[in-house]
């Protein structure tokens, strides 16, 4: 189906004319150095961000676009030639990225099914998965590893606590995950503890850290936080007899999707007095901004909050720094970035100072020394892990240490800027994914920037609906600059409706991104496994999308058009079910569901064959909004039947309009 979108034309060209050129450095040297703000200079772009960074991006896709020999950025072989550059290209491997059939729509499938064409190379190919912010990839060492474990469990049984053949005891399994967790988040090993879910944990170290009196009791965040955390907020205020005035959600100005530093800043010196904790999401989930952590943390000590953030959209996305930034405490999943599985087990940090607070007590946050002696009083672990209840899923820690095995991997890679100067063996565990993700991010914002139906974020709010216009327009809500956003871009569709069939005619072309109401499409390209075609091959099936959208709506309005001429004939006739059959023409009242009273009797053939257009469907997904296959419907039922006729208001024949 996108095989006559065309290619995106990016007027990125080479400044030599030579497309066909091998890559050499040779060649590089002789090219003149391109000028780092054409790769900004579309009409459609409106830069928001630091003029030096965005720079120094441009310089870097100049020199790659020279050294690849491509005619453009939006090239196959600029694609492939920077997927054949990445370092970080060999972790892909190590995931099962779903096949482009098993991501399309339910109705596509059933229509791809029926046709008996049997499955291309291509659609058993790897789909291009844009959804690891919502659930990351299976490690396909997994079923391996969970084997092996089930295995032990069967031979050694309760043994296995202390006795484990493969050298990590249950008693201590969630040591094989805290030391590489911790490097993530950047935190001391004690700092961070392995347990539970999200909203749990957030629940747990509120019990510790929100102690609210008359005078400092509101708790505050970003207005449109993920919905969990804003009911364990609001359930927190309620169950210490507060009233909702002490949730003090931020929102960003009007007009605009994100919420500036600044204006942070000025509720934290305002209202600072009255704040007992300031909890946004590291990343927020809708926009994809991310939030200049270090600084909010800093204005809110000054005024005297606790300070906490929701990591579940930054953990094994950006880089932390929690224990430096003096962040009190910070709570996350494990099923996004850190590719842990659905419903993985969770995590959770709290800075060393705060090791004596009181907290909800459990065995597993008893001292491991005398846990087992069974002691009648408490007495807590060193650090985060005094926070544990239960012991952990033992399955979970597997799943979750099985896919931290990349990222151990991973700081074997320097980034480029320290490899050339071997300062280190090592680095930290998401420098080079990172880096990586900077460049893959912004090289996807590139393209989708270049569409034709792309709008500037500062002009999305002043359209206006206009019943004549059946175009979708998009925006790009999530920041500009790489150091305000992760692995993370929010698409905004205009109308809001539109987003949906668009999103379902991405995944017949194998794009599988994830939606988030209203009106957002969010596509997220991993480090860990995304790579440089999986942009270059969204970007072109957005456009063909957005190019066959207008036809969908006027299909839909042609059958909306001609289920209203059926209506009329009978009300009473039923639309939700499939388009009736030959065998139902020959036993038409069991071949037809009626909202009420029983089916007349159809007069005639003409007549039943008139009603046989009762189960269009009206509420298709794009891919099945076929025309031809419409009119192909039509004439097959106008030459079996030889033509639709039925009674009309006035007792003669008259012909519902087939026409759409």
């Amino acid at each position: 189906m996108s095989g006559s979108q065309g290619p995106i034309d990016l007027k990125y060209a080479r400044t030599t004319p030579s497309p066909n050129a091998e890559a050499s450095p040779s060649t590089s040297r002789t090219l003149p150095r391109p000028n780092p703000s054409s790769f900004y200079g579309h009409p459609n772009k409106e830069v928001v961000g630091r003029g030096d960074e965005r720079g120094d991006f441009g310089v870097r896709l100049a020199r790659s676009l020279t050294a690849s020999g491509a005619p453009s950025l939006n090239s196959l072989d600029y694609a492939r030639y920077m997927d054949y550059q990445d370092r970080c290209q060999r972790f892909r491997y190590e995931f099962s990225i779903p096949t482009k059939a098993s991501v399309w729509p339910e109705a596509y499938r059933l229509k791809m099914e029926k046709s008996k064409m049997p499955l291309s190379k291509e659609d058993e190919g790897d789909c291009v998965y844009l959804a690891g912010n919502s659930l990351g990839c299976m490690p396909k060492r997994l079923p391996e590893r969970l084997v092996k474990e089930l295995e032990v469990w069967r031979t050694k049984a309760v043994l296995a606590h202390v006795e484990h053949p493969l050298g990590h005891p249950w008693v201590n399994i969630d040591d094989l995950v805290t030391k590489t967790l911790a490097d993530i988040v950047g935190a001391k090993q004690s700092e961070v503890a392995c347990m539970g879910t999200l909203t749990a944990n957030l629940h747990a170290l509120f019990t510790s850290f929100y102690k609210p009196t008359p005078r400092r009791h509101k708790i505050m965040y970003e207005g449109k936080a993920f919905p969990s955390d804003a009911y364990a907020f609001a359930s927190q205020v309620a169950l210490h007899d507060y009233p909702p005035t002490s949730l003090l959600p931020i929102d960003p100005r009007p007009g605009e999707y994100n919420i500036r530093t600044e204006d942070i800043i000025k509720v934290i010196e305002e209202e600072g007095d009255s704040i007992a904790i300031i909890c946004f999401g590291a990343i927020q989930y809708y926009s994809g901004q991310y939030f200049d952590i270090q600084t909010i943390t800093a204005a809110g000590h000054a005024k005297g909050c606790i300070v906490a953030f929701d990591c579940a959209h930054a953990v094994g996305n950006v880089e932390l720094k929690l224990h430096d930034w003096g962040v009190d405490f910070a709570a996350w999943c494990s099923y996004k970035y850190l590719n842990a599985g659905p419903g993985g087990i969770a995590g959770l940090y709290v800075h060393e100072r705060h090791g004596d607070k009181q907290r909800l007590q459990g065995w597993w946050g008893h001292d491991r020394a005398t846990r087992f002696a069974m002691p009648s009083t408490f007495s807590p672990m060193p650090g985060a892990a005094g926070w544990q209840f239960s012991n952990p899923s033992v399955i979970d820690v597997i799943a979750l240490d099985t896919s931290l095995e990349q990222f151990r991997y991973a700081s074997y890679i320097l980034p480029s800027e320290l490899a050339g100067g071997h300062i280190s063996n090592r680095s930290p565990c998401m420098a080079s994914l990172r880096e990586k993700s900077i460049e893959l991010t912004g090289y996807l914002e590139l393209l989708l920037m270049e569409d034709p139906n792309f709008v500037p974020v500062t002009k999305f709010a002043a359209l206006t609906a206009d019943p004549a216009d059946k175009k979708a327009r998009f925006t790009i809500i999530t920041p500009s600059n790489r150091q305000e956003r992760g692995a993370q871009l929010s698409l905004l569709f205009h109308p809001e409706e539109s987003m949906l069939p668009i999103f379902e005619f991405l995944r017949e072309e194998g794009v599988l991104g994830d939606e988030r109401k209203p009106g957002v499409i969010r596509f997220a390209p991993v480090p860990m496994y995304c790579s440089w075609m999986d942009c270059f091959k969204a970007a072109k099936a957005l456009r063909g999308a957005l190019q066959k959208y207008p036809e969908w709506v006027a299909l839909s309005e042609r059958r909306e058009a001609l289920a209203a001429q059926v209506r009329e004939f009978d009300p009473r006739v039923d639309f939700s079910r499939e388009l009736r059959t030959e065998e139902d023409d020959r036993a038409p009242v069991e071949g037809l569901r009626r909202n009420d009273g029983p089916a007349p009797a159809l007069p005639s053939p003409a007549t039943n064959a008139e009603l046989s257009l009762d189960g269009l469907n009206l509420d298709s997904s794009l891919a099945s909004a076929n025309e031809d296959d419409l009119h192909a419907l039509i004439a097959d039922e106008e030459t079996r039947q030889g033509g639709v006729r039925g009674p009309s208001n006035q007792g003669g024949p008259r012909k519902v309009s087939a026409e759409i």
